[in-house]
């Protein structure tokens, strides 16, 4: 196999839940040699409510990592990630800026020790501003990006997306300015420098036009269920076995297909619904006939109809309709990995697939402490006793 395309650059993840960690998780998957920090004893909540074990979370987002336990609330303890830090190329970190700034771990500490290092602070809501000191999660970010404001049906209260979608957007963003930077610095010679992430900007990037629009027609985004105003029909719908199916037919083309594959061609040449002016008029009418034809039909049977009529539709897929989906394995989107404690656990793949240099999973999540000495002797050059005394002293 080809050599990783990150091979030979070294990722120091000082953070937990989630979108840091996720980010040096990704960067790992494509060959960064990646340790993590860990609190002694305990170690990452990911790892699950029992200190120091193995959950399959953190199997699957602690996969491609050496980890290392050190109690950074201690002197000794921010002493050896001073001398850590400059040894590796990216340091991602997710604490906030009152505990970077009491640990030396703010930006300009870390730059004045480790000039060619990619620093990542992803905060919950960055190293600037008003709110720079506030704490924040997934559920939190969502809620001040106006992700939560716009999602659920109209006459109900607002609710958040089912997974944690903001920490893995910024997980991504965060893995791509890492690259970005890294690139900068290695064909540039720019040095190293701070990349600044508000977990929130990740879920404000994905609000479409509802800031242009607001702002050339005052008009605010409002939640509206699984429909979108201006793009019709676009919704799920009730099959007869009960399940629901997702259908999209927003342009001409794909309406007049949907429309013959109902055997209902004459809604594609109808005045109400023949240009999509016309069906964001006349939605609730087209929305009822749709609602009818597919009722009377299984959801299998309606996807494999309009997917052969080439209208995208997927039934509404729950984890376990995943895990046994044949494209899901076949393409490899879902992988099988052996682990220690759970045998052959599947998981999701490394992602974006490459041609040339696909990302890989060479282990799962570490046990708590499991490289200190790997690390702490092989960077630092502390000998057996020296980490013994530490250990001891619940350094590390």
């Amino acid at each position: 196999m080809s050599t990783l395309p990150l091979a030979g650059i070294r990722v120091l993840d000082l953070s937990t839940v989630l979108a840091a960690p996720v980010t040096a998780t990704f960067l790992g998957d494509f060959g960064a040699e990646v340790v993590k920090v860990e609190e002694p004893g305990r170690g990452d909540f990911t790892r699950g409510t029992t200190a120091g074990a193995r959950s399959p979370y953190w199997a699957q987002e602690a996969r491609n990592k050496k980890s290392v336990t050190l109690d950074l609330r201690t002197e000794a303890g921010r002493r050896i990630v001073r001398e850590l830090v400059p040894q590796f190329d990216v340091v991602v970190t997710n604490y906030r800026p009152p505990t970077l700034r009491a640990w030396g771990l703010d930006p300009d500490s870390l730059q004045d020790i480790a000039p060619r290092t990619v620093l990542v602070y992803v905060t919950g809501y960055g190293l600037t501003g008003p709110y720079r000191d506030r704490g924040s999660f997934d559920r939190i970010a969502s809620a001040f990006a106006g992700l939560t404001y716009v999602t659920g049906d109209e006459d109900r209260p607002p609710v958040r997306s089912g997974f944690s979608t903001i920490d893995y957007m910024a997980a991504y963003l965060g893995a791509f300015s890492v690259v970005t930077a890294l690139y900068h610095r290695d064909t540039a010679d720019g040095g190293g420098q701070v990349i600044d992430l508000a977990l929130y900007e990740a879920g404000f990037r994905a609000s479409e036009d509802a800031l242009a629009a607001y702002a050339t027609t005052g008009r605010v985004r409002e939640r509206l269920g699984n429909r979108n105003p201006q793009i019709v029909p676009a919704s799920d719908f009730t099959t007869s076995d009960g399940r629901r199916v997702s259908i999209h037919a927003g342009t001409d083309a794909l309406f007049a297909k949907l429309a013959a594959a109902m055997g209902r061609p004459e809604l594609a040449r109808s005045p109400s619904y023949a240009t999509r002016a016309a069906r964001a008029r006349h939605a609730d009418d087209l929305y009822a006939v749709i609602s009818e034809w597919a009722a009377d039909r299984a959801a299998d049977e309606v996807t494999k109809l309009l997917s052969e009529a080439g209208v995208p539709a997927s039934p509404l897929m729950n984890i376990a309709d995943i895990a046994e989906n044949a494209h899901y394995r076949e393409r490899g989107t879902l992988v099988e990995v052996d682990d220690p404690d759970f045998g052959q656990l599947p998981m999701v793949a490394p992602l974006p697939r490459l041609s040339k240099t696909p990302g890989t999973i060479r282990s799962t999540g570490p046990r708590l402490g499991e490289h200190n000495h790997e690390v702490y002797g092989h960077m630092l050059a502390l000998g057996p006793d020296e980490l013994a005394a530490l250990s001891a002293e619940g350094v590390i």
